[in-house]
């Protein structure tokens, strides 16, 4: 293959991509749909105290904004594609735009200490009208979280671990989503430990454009 052909080749390898990366993103930033939000969806938040939380940041500025608790929050990271905020001193939340196909999804996981961190994640679509978290993530149930010895002590790790504390954080650069076992810091090492090697310390999941698949 000659010059020519090689970048004949590589602009029309380009040309294919660019609809799939226009689809997926769909020209939805994390900052804009954090903005955009419904106020049920955020209720500490109107969409002002948002849009001053953003311009905050975006100036390298430190500011706090008051919520409606008489609070205070800030935001903490913020990319295209990924947001999180610290909403008050014990909760925070992640904002993430999801590249599916068709018109990208929006993630938002709410995750609040007890002090131990505990989270939800609803999935939105881009337009906040519809909550689609059924049809694209299964939440794993206590038998989903037990090896393959604690199978064998199902009864144990429930008499033990009554109800289970999970933190969750999404990486938007590899797809994947994180659930963190936080029940040993919530009953403390001496009530946990009996049960610790049937009990997964974590779950992972990616999301492949239409739904979170487990992985092994």
């Amino acid at each position: 293959m000659n010059r020519i052909s090689r970048l004949l080749a590589t602009a029309f390898s380009a040309l294919l991509l660019l609809p799939l990366t226009a689809a997926a993103q769909g020209g939805l930033t994390a900052s804009e749909a954090f903005s955009k939000a419904p106020r049920k969806v955020i209720p500490l938040l109107d969409e002002n105290a948002r849009l001053d939380m953003i311009d905050y940041f975006n100036s390298n500025m430190n500011n706090p904004t008051d919520n409606s608790y008489g609070g205070k929050s800030r935001i903490l990271t913020m990319t295209p594609q990924d947001l999180t905020a610290q909403l008050t001193d014990a909760s925070r939340c992640q904002l993430s735009v999801l590249p599916a196909s068709g018109s990208p999804l929006i993630a938002l996981i709410t995750t609040v200490a007890t002090p131990t961190p505990d989270s939800r994640m609803s999935v939105y679509t881009s337009d906040w009208s519809r909550d689609v978290t059924a049809s694209v993530f299964t939440k794993p149930t206590l038998a989903d979280w037990l090896t393959a010895e604690g199978k064998k002590h199902s009864d144990e790790v429930e008499m033990t671990v009554p109800f289970l504390l999970i933190s969750y954080t999404y990486d938007p650069a590899t797809s994947t989503l994180t659930l963190t076992n936080n029940s040993a810091q919530f009953l403390g090492a001496d009530v946990y430990e009996p049960v610790s090697g049937y009990v997964l310390p974590k779950i992972e999941y990616r999301f492949n454009g239409k739904r979170f698949s487990r992985l092994k």
